[in-house]
């Protein structure tokens, strides 16, 4: 067994060997194999240099099949055995590891651009050749009007043994003479073709402008005409030809003859729509793809403002977890089942489906009520999914979520159309799943606008668009400011100061929350140094940080938080750390164990959104915290007079028992001095909200604190 080649250079040398080796047979070439192989070599570079190409470039496949007609590979054989080595081994031994599906889209690109580049160069040199033969034949045309004179037997000579078929017609129509290459074009009897009249020739893809050409050259008023014409042969088949009709003149100039040249190219044509097939339809399921839906698409949208369009956009629900579980082969049948069921939905005229990839897949539908059409067609679609797909034994429910874009063509390009759709899609999974949602154009701006934030996050915090309000923590015993809690903001160049519940999703969901958190904790403790600073002697302000869950598994957490801490000169207890009650619900020790560690060190640990979690409250005892912050929620109650007497039991109980197990105890949105007192009396520590102040700048804090130093 001979072992793999190694190096690029090697795969490559080893694709030429197999190439020279399936074509060198049927070429017409007095190289040997070897020499034959060092010819294609550099073909063989430039169909890899093609394949791994930023953007594909189809002129480089023409120009490689032109190059096989150069190296006298003229036998359709020879193209053929060259397409196959290219769809069976330029990935193997060229292609790159990975995206293995869009190089072998990209190789069956190449393939159908060598075939035409094939074509073209071969029918160049064909034309070339009649161009010789027309110029022999009217050279000839004074024997065929004086009764073949003396050049006669020349013109036989070409006439019998041209390879394209060669026929002359008198000006009414009727064959007079053909070659052997056209008789075997009809199947090789000569009654198929001579005595029969060309009129009879017609055929349904005849181009309107076919028979016109006939008859202006025959009335003498064009000297000749090219082009692709089918003809019927006696056993029912299709000939497919390049035909160049000439009118052949006496020696006065007067019409007499006409010349037809054919060049059967059937062979070719059924391989251009075998790799046309192949370019524009899935591998897998044989529907159409994302190449020809567009094309489709295109063409539903610039039909005109009187035309409408439906499309729908499904993704599989859960289909990742059948290719991790059951193995990609089982998600290759299930894909096939759903596209055959798809494929029974949409059977009307103007309808279709297509996969654009994975497991997302399109329906459009076009008409004139396509608003009830669009529906109708979501409905099949569901329904056809209701029932189990059996794989391997197993019966495998299917769900999905589909997207629904309707409406008037001419409006939108087809990216924008699919991405309404994509948009919508989700939003219907986001919704649960296995439903149908109707696009949105507020939906898809929100999306986009998300989208768009998403990207520019990263660059906002290299460019300082940051900066953070601080609002205070005051005591109710007393009134005074203890501290007050970070907020982030983003001042972004088109869209405003944006609120963190903007930009931190976004955040968390890419990961940018981890340095982010780490810059609005270094500000923030700055801010607490500043603060001291000003005070001087007298009890520090304490600052709150939120902590999101991304940040909490985060492994550098408590050693970013040591160094900040020393770079400022700031003491560990003037910093607390508020964390979702969600973030710990079920938590173990591996993900306390960092909070554990900042707890030692004197930083306090709040448990942020109190009551909305639903957690145990026996898990208080285990959890690292000193601070309990209630949600808002329940201070809305307090904002009539009596108050709610529900709502006032259940923040008794927490405060006594969270004074039972020596916490502290902070209310967030308070709106009203009702509310202040009313949680006063209740026993609650410290508060924030409106009512003291909305969040600001820094200085505004110690103004505040100044002033309840002044009372």
């Amino acid at each position: 067994m001979t072992a793999e080649p190694d190096g690029p250079e090697d795969r490559l040398r080893r694709f030429a060997t197999i190439w020279s080796r399936a074509v060198f047979p049927v070429t017409s070439t007095s190289l040997t194999r070897p020499e034959f192989e060092e010819q294609l070599l550099p073909l063989a570079r430039r169909l890899r240099e093609a394949l791994l190409a930023r953007s594909l470039d189809a002129e480089t496949g023409k120009a490689v099949g032109a190059a096989l007609v150069e190296a006298h590979c003229t036998d359709p054989e020879a193209l053929s055995r060259a397409l196959d080595c290219v769809d069976a081994y330029l990935v193997l031994y060229c292609g790159e590891d990975g995206h293995q599906e869009e190089l072998r889209t990209r190789a069956s690109r190449l393939q159908h651009a060598m075939a035409a580049g094939y074509a073209q160069a071969l029918r160049e040199r064909t034309l070339a050749e009649q161009e010789a033969i027309a110029r022999a034949a009217l050279q000839a045309q004074g024997v065929v009007a004086q009764a073949l004179h003396a050049s006669e037997a020349r013109f036989r000579a070409v006439f019998e043994g041209a390879a394209i078929g060669i026929g002359i017609a008198d000006l009414d129509g009727n064959v007079l003479e053909s070659n052997g290459a056209m008789l075997r074009m009809f199947g090789g009897s000569e009654q198929t073709v001579r005595g029969r009249n060309v009129r009879e020739w017609t055929h349904a893809e005849d181009a309107p402008q076919v028979w016109r050409l006939y008859e202006e050259l025959v009335r003498g008023e064009r000297e000749h005409y090219h082009t692709e014409k089918a003809f019927y042969r006696p056993d029912g088949t299709v000939l497919w030809t390049n035909l160049t009709v000439s009118l052949l003149r006496d020696a006065d100039g007067r019409p007499q003859y006409q010349l037809a040249l054919m060049e059967d190219t059937t062979e070719r044509r059924l391989l251009n729509l075998r790799l046309r097939y192949e370019a524009t339809h899935d591998a897998l399921t044989g529907l159409p793809n994302r190449t020809l839906f567009f094309e489709r698409l295109e063409k539903v949208l610039g039909a005109g403002e009187d035309q409408r369009f439906g499309l729908c956009y499904l993704d599989l629900d859960g289909f990742k977890t059948i290719n991790d579980s059951l193995g990609h082969a089982a998600g290759d049948q299930l894909l096939v089942e759903v596209a055959d069921r798809l494929q029974s939905c949409a059977t009307a005229p103007g309808e279709m489906v297509a996969r654009l990839g994975g497991d997302e897949f399109v329906a459009l539908t076009t008409g004139p009520d396509t608003r009830r059409e669009v529906d109708e067609l979501a409905g099949r679609i569901q329904n056809a999914l209701v029932a189990p797909v059996r794989i391997d034994g197993r019966e495998l429910t299917v769900r999905g979520s589909i997207g629904i874009v309707e409406g008037p063509a001419a409006e939108r390009s087809p990216a924008e159309v699919l991405r309404s759709a994509d948009i919508t899609m989700y939003r219907a999974k986001s919704a649960g799943g296995n439903r149908f949602e109707l696009a949105d154009p507020e939906a898809d701006a929100r999306a986009i606008t998300r989208h768009g934030l998403t990207t520019a996050l990263p660059a906002a915090l290299e460019r300082g668009e940051f900066f953070i309000e601080y609002q205070p923590l005051v005591h109710l015993g007393d009134g005074s400011v203890r501290g007050a809690e970070a907020l982030v903001r983003w001042l972004h160049p088109q869209h405003g100061v944006l609120g963190p519940d903007r930009f931190i999703p976004l955040a968390e969901h890419t990961g940018l929350i981890v340095p982010l958190g780490r810059w609005v904790l270094e500000q923030s403790v700055g801010q607490a140094r500043q603060w001291r600073e000003r005070h001087g002697d007298t009890e520090p302000l304490r600052i709150n940080v939120n902590l999101s869950p991304c940040q909490l598994t985060h492994p550098g957490l408590v050693q970013d938080t040591v160094d900040i801490l020393e770079r400022s000169g700031v003491a560990p207890q003037t910093l607390c750390l508020e964390v979702t009650e969600s973030a710990l619900i079920g938590a173990d020790d591996d993900l306390l164990k960092p909070l554990r560690r900042l707890a030692e060190m004197g930083v306090d640990i709040a448990l942020d959104d109190f009551g909305t979690g639903y957690s145990n409250l026996a898990n208080l005892r285990r959890l690292p915290v000193s601070v309990l912050k209630l949600d808002r929620s329940f201070t809305q109650g307090m904002q009539q007079f009596p108050a709610d007497p529900v709502d006032l039991k259940i923040v008794e109980g927490i405060v006594s028992l969270a004074h039972s197990l020596d916490l502290a105890v902070t209310v967030e949105g308070v709106e009203t001095g009702a509310q202040a007192e009313q949680l006063r009396i209740l026993g609650c520590d410290t508060a924030q909200g409106w009512y003291y102040a909305r969040p600001g700048p820094p200085e505004r804090l110690h103004e505040l604190a100044l002033v309840d130093a002044a009372g």
